[in-house]
């Protein structure tokens, strides 16, 4: 009797989408849509700024948030940053931003000179978290842990770990070479998995090309992919977060009474902002 080869079951892709592009910016996924599906993930844009003219004015960008963390990973050039906390500085290609808003907190960010490329993610926080105190961490490219192709962002991947302290999570950027295969073998209970490819594209067995975002059926299987070019993409798993999200215009809650408590904070802070001069678009609606 022969003996037949076990077949791996092959994880689908469910959904795809290119988004929607607004100047350098591309919305790829929102609270309101896929944030659905694949919630703790909530929010992502893809950045890609050639910053050859006027730069931007950091004043002009004062936004607020609550009740999520952002996590900005650079991959390419660098930008600065500021919050009402008072941090401040130059996050370099290769660095990432965590800045967990909690109850509440501003932030504004503009690109340096030259090409700057990246993806904002935001990430739905547990209740204990929403409305908890404002926390950031700034990792600096020689502080973001990796192996092999990987470099992790949030949680773990092989014996890299994160220093981000996140609710449990892995975020990752992989950049693969043109004919290189990679397996991804999730946490035991991380049963949300999507990817975004910025540059070349994956086969995973069917195709996610530069410019996507690929959502996986929930599964805790793994996950194989084959670099058609040299690829560069991120890459998202978690348990699902098992909350409503009740939104905000910027914020993102797992109550309506957390959403008002956040918000309350965030017009406090808006008025600090208003009586200092600080001037920005988000401030009328405060």
């Amino acid at each position: 009797m022969l003996a037949h080869p076990i077949q791996q079951p092959l994880r689908a892709i469910v959904y795809r989408t290119r988004g929607s592009m607004g100047g350098p910016i591309t919305r790829l996924m929102s609270p309101s849509d896929l944030g659905e599906l694949i919630k703790p993930f909530v929010f992502l844009d893809h950045f890609d700024f050639d910053a050859r003219g006027a730069s931007m004015e950091m004043e002009l960008g004062w936004h607020p948030h609550s009740g999520i963390a952002t996590v900005t990973a650079v991959l390419e050039g660098s930008i600065r940053y500021a919050e009402t906390t008072g941090k401040a500085g130059v996050l370099p290609a290769g660095g990432v931003e965590w800045m967990r808003a909690g109850n509440g907190v501003w932030h504004t960010g503009a690109p340096e000179s030259g090409r700057v490329k990246g993806f904002q993610l935001w990430v739905a926080l547990p209740p204990e978290m929403e409305n908890a105190p404002n926390a950031s961490h700034y990792v600096m490219p020689d502080e973001v842990p990796a192996e092999g192709p990987v470099q992790v962002i949030l949680g773990a991947y092989g014996k890299a770990k994160s220093p981000i302290a996140s609710p449990p999570m892995n975020y990752l950027v992989v950049r693969l070479k043109a004919g290189q295969r990679w397996s991804y073998h999730p946490p035991k209970g991380h049963t949300v998995a999507w990817v975004a490819v910025q540059d070349g594209m994956l086969r995973t067995p069917s195709h996610a090309s530069s410019g996507e975002i690929a959502i996986f059926e929930p599964s805790e299987e793994s996950i194989d992919f084959v670099a058609e070019g040299n690829t560069t993409f991120v890459l998202g798993s978690a348990p699902k977060h098992p909350h409503d999200l009740i939104l905000g215009n910027y914020s993102v809650h797992t109550s309506a009474e957390a959403l008002r408590q956040g918000e309350a904070e965030i017009r406090r802070i808006g008025q600090r902002l208003r009586a200092d001069g600080k001037r920005s678009y988000a401030l009328r609606e405060y």
